[in-house]
């Protein structure tokens, strides 16, 4: 066990290593490109890339099954089921990247031209991005039980190296944008999928050179095929609801208000992977051993991952959520310099539902690793189907931009409710164990650490100095809160164990 948690800790290192230096050229380029492209250019790569992403969902239940057989097969040392369930992923993923091409050219490409608002005059440059985001979204579908065997063996180093090479190669797009004599909103697309493939074969490179059951054939194991695809059948639908209230909402927003507000709800999501960033990281190291718990029946360390991960990363996200909220139009006019209307709001709302989503990342992943998705994914994927319907009858009736995302945050809070008591006897953790270990604690610390800074923000005038006075008192605030309130004592004695370590790691 002391193992896995060096490993967890280890991978987590290296995840945040890769998060820092992508997260600073992602804000570089954003502005860049936002102001090289125009709000309405920078709304069309949006929305038409989303329509892509639309048909993702059958993509995106298969990645799930994906990466829960093979961290399964890991944990019980089963080297030959293992290469068995590589190659039926790889078998099954192909199938679905065809498919995908398939819908993208004509349910797709219908709606590109009948429904989304585009100006005329850029209807030949949309086209050329939506081709080239048809072979990213392929390339990226058969290369994902690369990535799945990667996070499988929890070598994040791969992901942060990788990452970085990334990073830099997107700096290059940004000034090849600039200087090119070309139409820039094709240039940048065609110059993104160009990163993108040469991204895929590294990441496949370095599978095939590490992991003995990487490999190819058409040979079907025809068990194992229908399994799996049984398996992600059901996780479709939880799939195809999440496709729906992201890429969905972003095409009611074209629908109704056009492609500014596209450029918008663009730039609100950008910040909000941006600070994603620090939780995912911790998610992705500790996901593989919440699956590998299960199937060793472990499930008291099972419940342990789960508590803590959801409370500190809730922490951790509550962390940068509350001076970013609270500073969102002055950080936002220092980054970007054009500022599309509603953004701000679109922000603050995304973030309420970021710190909902993070509560559910666990169960999510204890859900797939029981194997037993069927109701869960029928109940909960029902729950996130209403949101665009909603969403769609709240705008008819006059609604404001900002009210699709009120929506999808209602709908987010009763969906997690939903989730813990449905998991209440696969997993052995009854509700009010949940509760006690993880709401109160976290509710307790939301409250107590916004008040303060809350009080300082509307009373101080608006500068320079107000900025950091806020954003001091939102991180001191938090830090002091999580510790006092939001930790169990046994959690209390292992950070000062940590901090004590590091301490002495430093002044021998």
């Amino acid at each position: 066990m002391n193992s896995n948690n060096k490993r967890i800790a280890k991978n987590t290192v290296m995840l945040y290593i890769r998060m820092f230096f992508t997260m600073a050229v992602s804000l570089f380029t954003s502005r860049v490109i936002l102001q090289t492209l125009g709000v309405t250019d920078y709304g069309i790569n949006n929305v038409v890339g989303g329509v892509v992403s639309m048909f993702s969902f059958l993509n995106g239940a298969m990645a799930s099954a994906t990466q829960r057989y093979l961290n399964v097969d890991i944990a019980k040392g089963n080297e030959e089921h293992l290469k068995t369930t590589f190659r039926t992923a790889m078998q099954i993923h192909i199938m679905i990247a065809l498919a995908i091409f398939i819908l993208a050219e004509t349910v797709g490409l219908w709606f590109v031209l009948e429904k989304l608002v585009i100006p005329e005059d850029r209807m030949t440059a949309a086209m050329w991005v939506y081709q080239f985001s048809i072979i990213a979204c392929m390339v990226g579908i058969i290369s994902l039980p690369y990535n799945a065997d990667i996070i499988a063996h929890e070598r994040m180093g791969a992901f942060a190296y990788i990452s970085i090479m990334d990073a830099v190669l997107k700096l290059v797009i940004v000034y090849m944008l600039v200087i090119s004599p070309f139409d820039k909103l094709i240039t940048y697309s065609a110059l993104f999928l160009c990163v993108n493939l040469l991204d895929r074969f590294i990441y496949n490179l370095y599978c095939k050179k590490h992991f003995s059951e990487v490999n190819f054939s058409l040979k079907v194991d025809k068990p194992l095929f229908k399994e799996m695809s049984s398996f992600a059948g059901w996780s479709l639908w939880g799939n195809i609801a999440y496709v729906l209230f992201t890429q969905g909402l972003n095409m009611l927003l074209n629908m109704f208000f056009g492609p500014a507000v596209n450029a918008a709800r663009g730039i609100a999501v950008q910040v909000q992977g941006v600070i994603q960033g620090f939780v995912a990281n911790v998610q992705t190291a500790v996901n593989p051993q919440i699956t590998k718990s299960y199937a060793q029946q472990n499930l008291h360390r099972m419940h342990k991952l789960m508590f803590t991960s959801s409370k500190f990363c809730f922490y951790l996200l509550f962390l940068i959520v509350l001076p970013v909220s609270l500073e969102a139009n002055q950080i936002l006019h220092v980054w970007l310099g054009i500022v599309p209307d509603h953004t701000v709001w679109f922000f603050r709302l995304i973030a309420f539902i970021m710190l909902t989503e993070t509560l559910a990342n666990p169960y999510i992943v204890a859900n797939q690793a029981t194997g037993k998705v069927k109701t869960y994914q029928a109940v909960c994927g029902g729950l996130l189907l209403c949101i665009v319907p909603i969403a769609y009858i709240v705008l008819k009736l006059g609604g404001n931009p900002e009210s699709v995302y009120i929506v999808h945050g209602c709908i987010a809070v009763i969906t997690q409710a939903t989730r813990v008591y449905m998991m209440r006897n696969l997993i052995s953790l009854p509700m009010t164990t949940y509760v006690r270990k993880v709401i109160i604690p976290i509710i307790g610390v939301a409250v107590v650490a916004a008040i303060i800074p809350t009080i300082v923000y509307n009373e101080m005038p608006i500068s320079v100095l107000s900025f950091f006075v806020v954003c001091a008192l939102c991180v001191i605030c938090t830090i002091a809160a999580a510790y006092y309130i939001g930790t169990s004592k046994d959690e209390k004695s292992l950070i000062q164990e940590r901090i004590v370590a590091i301490y002495n790691k430093f002044h021998k």
